[in-house]
């Protein structure tokens, strides 16, 4: 092998890809010219270069290459042609946590999550404003939606968004109680790693934990009578809106979301069809002229400003089929030579249009909600035979008009009938301010079970937080009708869960009961931000509540985040479903199990770990 002088080495031909060579570097093999060679990943000998590449020779003078102003070692090397080669050191070596490393990473990630939302926990938790690439502003508190608004980039972290997002669908609320809490356990799991316990043997802890916390939970709820006693409804919607936006108005809004589930509720099955109920909004006015309407609410108007504003016993053809004088198709084409032809086609159109106008007037429509839209020669037409009509409706409003009306969507217009048009009493178009915005109000349906909450507010933000805030409490009542068992807020349900799985671990001899007490210190940081989010003292706070409630056995004693002076959630009203706390514990323990049980993360292209 001989040396050759120090090729000048194009800098458009560097490319950085990374292999490992038994000489510590990890690099790219690249030549002058256009030649490219390229050496794999993972080699740990010079032999292997050589082996892989025969036409390679490696010399062992180094070159100093400089690239962007920095400095690389590099080796110097030539094929059997000659052509010179430099091989250069990555710039940043890739690792690999794994082990205990992996898991405190995780664990660290997971905690920091956790704690933007411990903030935002309680009816004195604080908001947080969220602003989207596209500079959207939301301003929430609810734990799910920021979330899922928010960046979050670690894989662990991401595990968090999807816990909230599972609770949200399943429950509907406690989005940001089961991130803390989970939270809050692997931060005591961390500490049982530090002491040497395996994680395996603390994830088993926790579970066992669990499943102790929801049998004692079971045993101290209380039962409610969903349909006699409409007040503990009332009571523990309004506890979910405590926290809200809306919570200067939680009434008025507790009112419209128990009766809204009241009104949509299959008591016999317990079951709730959300389908039924519709959240909608306009903005302008106040929070306080949100309102209830038994029926349905759809953004339009009607399609001509002549066409009557009020249509009293309503028989309505609900089309999904172009409504309009026929029309030449895509690839047809119609040759007009003069003006004759062009006035009999004009003619033509307005004939068999008015035979369509005529044939919805004879099944006893006398209103024509469409899908699709109509030109303005074809609106001339309705009005001027009397039919009004609305046009450029949506699906999910379409639908919602059939279901509330028990009238049947009408795919082609021939097949058109009178049994198919749906009924209601009144069908009025209101309009809203100065800016006389109108929407369509269909009231008084053949199907009473349809409903629409009808938000207002200021700013198109307030009313986001406040369809969000709604959403919270309606599905609070819906547990309730799936569940009628409550236990107590404030913290209560986890400080009784605490003492009774401290109890559970003095019965239990093997290395787990660690772990349960780890959960039993886990749960108490729920009432602990509870009080620092109230402005007590937590430490003092907690300490205090937990001890009456272990000398009294009075499992209804919580965090008085109101400093009313009673402790007592009952006689506060704060109550919570079973279910949600249920599925928070659920929930909370099966991610942290999932978490300890990773050792080692492995991502594409990534190297071994350094030693």
């Amino acid at each position: 092998m001989t040396d050759v002088p120090q090729p000048n080495i194009s800098l458009p031909f560097f490319h950085s890809y990374g292999i490992a060579a038994h000489f510590g570097l990890t690099c790219d093999i690249v030549g002058s010219g256009s030649t490219f060679v390229s050496v794999d990943e993972g080699l740990t000998e010079r032999a292997s270069i050589v082996k892989k590449h025969p036409q390679v020779s490696l010399l062992p003078t180094q070159a100093t290459l400089s690239v962007s102003n920095m400095s690389h070692q590099a080796v110097y090397a030539q094929d059997e042609y000659g052509r010179p080669f430099i091989i250069l050191r990555e710039q940043s070596k890739r690792t690999r946590l794994t082990g205990l490393d992996a898991q405190k990473s995780h664990i660290l990630a997971a905690r920091t999550v956790a704690n933007i939302l411990k903030t935002s926990l309680g009816p004195k938790g604080l908001d947080k404003i969220l602003i989207s690439p596209d500079g959207d502003i939301t301003v929430t508190n609810d734990g799910a939606t920021i979330l899922q608004e928010m960046e979050v980039q670690h894989e662990i972290g991401k595990l968090l968004v999807q816990l909230s997002k599972s609770q949200d669908d399943e429950i509907g609320d406690g989005t940001t109680g089961v991130v803390v809490l989970a939270g809050a356990l692997l931060e005591q799991a961390e500490d049982l790693l530090d002491r040497g316990i395996h994680p395996i043997r603390i994830a088993d802890g926790f579970e066992r934990a669990c499943a102790v916390a929801i049998a004692h939970l079971e045993n101290v709820a209380d039962t409610i009578d969903v349909v006699g006693d409409r007040e503990v409804l009332l009571k523990t919607a309004k506890t979910s809106l405590g926290s809200k936006i809306v919570s200067k108005c939680h009434d008025q809004f507790a009112q419209m979301a128990v009766e809204a589930v009241m009104s949509v509720a299959d008591l016999d099955r317990k079951d709730v069809d959300f389908e039924l109920i519709k959240v909608d909004g306009k903005m302008g006015g106040s929070m306080e002229d949100s309102k209830l309407v038994k029926g349905v609410v759809v953004d339009k108007d009607m399609s001509h400003p002549q066409m009557p504003k009020e249509i009293k016993n309503a028989k309505i053809a609900i089309l999904t089929c172009p409504f309009e004088p026929p029309k030449p198709k895509t690839k047809h084409k119609l040759d007009i030579t003069s003006v004759d032809e062009y006035k009999k086609l004009q003619a033509y159109e307005k004939e068999k249009f008015e035979e369509m106008v005529q044939k919805v007037k004879e099944t006893g429509a006398n209103l024509v909600i469409c899908q699709w839209g109509f030109d303005d020669e074809a609106n001339h037409l309705l009005m001027q035979n009397r039919l009004p009509a609305v046009r450029w409706v949506g699906g999910p409003e379409i639908e919602l008009i059939a279901i509330a009306t028990n009238g049947r969507i009408v795919p082609r217009f021939e097949e058109l009938s009178a049994s198919k048009l749906g009924s209601a009493g009144l069908v009025r178009e209101i309009s809203f301010g100065t800016t006389k915005d109108r929407m369509l109000v269909i009231e008084e349906c053949a199907n009473t079970r349809a409903v629409t909450i009808f938000v207002r507010g200021g700013s198109k933000m307030i009313i986001d937080e406040a369809k969000r805030s709604l959403h919270d409490a309606i599905c609070v009542v819906r547990n309730l009708v799936r569940d009628a068992r409550i236990v107590y807020g404030g913290g209560a349900a986890e400080i009784t869960s605490s003492l009774a799985i401290s109890q559970a671990a003095d019965q239990i001899s093997s290395i787990e009961q660690h772990a349960m007490r780890g959960f039993c210190k886990a749960l108490d940081a729920i009432p602990l931000a509870l009080a620092e989010n109230s402005g007590l003292a937590p430490i003092e706070t907690l300490s205090e509540v937990k001890s009456r409630q272990a000398i009294t056995g009075n499992s209804r004693l919580g965090i008085d985040c109101s400093q009313s002076g009673n402790n007592d959630m009952r006689e506060q009203f704060v109550f919570d479903p079973l279910i949600s706390k249920r599925s928070q514990f659920l929930l909370a323990t099966q991610l942290v199990k999932m978490i300890l049980k990773i050792d080692d993360v492995i991502m594409p292209g990534a190297g071994p770990a350094e030693e």
